[in-house]
């Protein structure tokens, strides 16, 4: 699988060009940027792609000497988890 990255967002297509796998993080104030989308088509679920995508996002934000803070449900979870702030 192969990631593609843009600015504040990370993301899969398949051979058709669909995406089957995306996280947002928009800076919502200088410096800190909140996850706030976090989708996994379901041919990929259970297979750790969510979290995958949670991580490369985290270090992302944290290469950009970043704070992240998340409205998405499944990374705040994560965030908890992984005990990142």
């Amino acid at each position: 699988m192969e990631f593609q990255k843009e600015t504040n967002r990370i993301y899969c297509e398949n051979e058709a060009g669909q995406v089957i796998a995306e996280i947002t993080f928009p800076e919502t104030e200088s410096g800190i940027f909140c996850i706030d989308h976090t989708f996994v088509d379901d041919s990929l679920r259970g297979q750790g792609v969510a979290g995958k995508l949670v991580k490369m996002a985290v270090e992302e934000i944290q290469s950009r000497n970043g704070k992240v803070t998340a409205t998405c449900s499944y990374a705040q979870h994560w965030l908890e988890k992984h005990q990142v702030s």
